[in-house]
C-alpha cells in the first residue's frame, strides 16, 4: 500500500508565509487606494522599478511624469514634491511587496519541486496560486492604465476585477494550506452546503466592496442606519435612472454609487444573519475544529459590521484611512475563516505518494 505523503515543517511555514504576504498585498492595495497613491507611478518596470529615486533630480523627473496625468491636472495640481513623495511611497511599497512575494514564493517552489519535497497533488494547487497571482498583477496594471488617460482615478470595474483576483488567489492558498494540514471530517448532511451558501453571499459582497472603493460610494451616503435620511435613496426609485449609461458613468451621477452602497448594506445584514443562525443553531453539531473556525467567523462578522458603520460615520473629506483599511482587512479575514470552516467540514480526503518524507 502507498504511504501518506508528509510535508515538512519548512513547507508548512513557507505556505503560511505566502498566505500572510498575500493578505499584506491586499491591505497595501487598500491603503494605496485610500491615499490616492495608485497613479503616482506611471510606468511598470519589473526590474528597474525595484530601485527607488536616489536623488532630488530623479524625484523631480518622476514628479514631471506625474504632472502629465489627469489626476494631477484635475485633483492634485497644487501638489508639492513632498506630497508627491508621500503617495509615491505607498504605490512603490505596494509594487515592491508583490515583487518580494514573487521571490519568496516562486524560488522555494522551484527548489521544492526539484528536490521532490512536494508531490503532484500540491504542485498543481500551487501552480494555480502562481497563475492567479500573475493574473492579479496584470489586472492591476490594466487598472492603473485606466486612470492615466481621461479620468483622474482608476476604473471601478477594473479595480474590482483586480481585487477579486487577489481574493481568489488567497482562496487558492487557503485551499493548499487546508490540504497540507489535512483538515478533514465526516460532516453531517447539510453543514457544508450551508457554509457554501454563506461563502457565495460573501464573495458577492466582496464584489460590491470593490465597487464601493472604486466608486467612492461611501462618500455619497455617509450616514447610518439610513442613507441620508432614507431607507432607499430616491435616485433608486426613479425608473428612468436605471440605465447602462448611469452604471458606467458613475462619477457623474449618484445612481451607481447609491445602488452599490444600498446592495452592500443589504448583503451585510444577510451575511450577519446567516452567520448568527449557523453559529447558534449548528455549533453543537460539528466537531471541535470546525467550532473554532465558526466562532472566529462569528466574532469577525460582528466586528466587520461595526467597522463598516464607523467607516461611514467618520467620513469627512474622504474615507478614513484607519477604519477603511481595518474594514478591508477584517473582510479578508472573515472570508478566510469561512473557507477554513468549509474545508474543516468537508469529507475525508487522502493524499498519497510513493515516498514518505520525514517531518522536520
Amino acid at each position: 500500500m502507498k504511504k501518506q505523503f508528509l510535508y515538512t515543517k519548512t513547507i508548512r511555514f513557507w505556505l503560511l508565509t505566502g498566505l500572510i504576504m498575500l493578505i499584506g498585498q491586499v491591505i497595501l492595495g487598500g491603503i494605496t487606494r485610500l491615499t490616492g497613491s495608485g497613479l503616482s507611478i506611471t510606468s511598470w518596470d519589473i526590474v528597474t522599478g525595484v530601485i527607488p529615486p536616489m536623488n532630488k533630480q530623479q524625484w523631480l523627473e518622476l514628479f514631471e511624469f506625474y504632472k502629465q496625468t489627469p489626476q494631477f491636472h484635475k485633483i492634485n495640481s497644487d501638489f508639492t514634491l513632498k506630497e508627491f513623495k508621500f503617495i509615491y511611497f505607498w504605490e512603490y511599497l505596494h509594487r515592491l511587496w508583490v515583487r518580494s512575494l514573487g521571490i519568496i514564493f516562486l524560488i522555494p517552489f522551484v527548489i521544492f519541486v526539484i528536490r521532490k519535497q512536494i508531490d503532484f497533488f500540491l504542485e498543481k494547487r500551487l501552480f494555480l496560486v502562481v497563475l492567479l497571482t500573475a493574473l492579479t498583477a496584470s489586472a492591476g496594471w490594466i487598472m492603473v492604465q485606466s486612470g492615466l488617460v481621461d479620468r483622474p482615478w482608476v476604473n471601478a470595474y477594473k479595480l474590482t476585477l483586480h481585487f477579486m483576483l487577489a481574493v481568489f488567489t488567497i482562496t487558492a492558498m487557503v485551499k493548499c494550506i487546508a490540504d497540507v494540514y489535512l483538515m478533514q471530517n465526516k460532516p453531517k448532511k447539510g453543514h457544508t452546503r450551508f457554509v457554501l451558501i454563506l461563502l457565495i453571499f460573501t464573495f458577492i459582497q466582496l464584489v460590491f466592496a470593490g465597487l464601493m472603493a472604486g466608486m467612492r460610494a461611501g462618500l455619497y451616503y455617509a450616514t447610518w442606519p439610513s442613507m441620508n435620511g432614507a431607507i432607499i435613496p430616491q435616485v433608486l426609485l426613479e425608473s428612468s435612472n436605471w440605465t447602462w449609461h448611469n452604471l458606467t458613468n458613475y462619477d457623474r451621477f449618484a445612481f451607481a454609487p447609491a445602488l452599490v452602497q444600498f446592495i452592500h448594506r443589504i448583503l451585510a445584514y444577510i451575511i450577519l444573519a446567516l452567520t448568527f443562525f449557523y453559529y447558534h443553531k449548528k455549533r453543537n453539531h460539528v466537531h471541535t475544529g470546525a467550532v473554532k473556525w465558526l466562532t472566529v467567523s462569528y466574532l469577525l462578522i460582528v466586528f466587520q459590521l461595526f467597522l463598516g458603520i464607523m467607516t461611514l460615520l467618520k467620513v469627512k473629506t474622504g474615507i478614513p484611512l484607519f477604519y477603511g483599511t481595518l474594514h478591508q482587512l477584517v473582510g479578508v479575514l472573515y472570508v478566510m475563516s469561512l473557507l477554513f470552516l468549509y474545508f474543516s467540514l468537508r469529507k475525508k480526503i487522502r493524499i498519497w505518494s510513493k515516498k514518505k518524507l520525514p517531518i522536520g
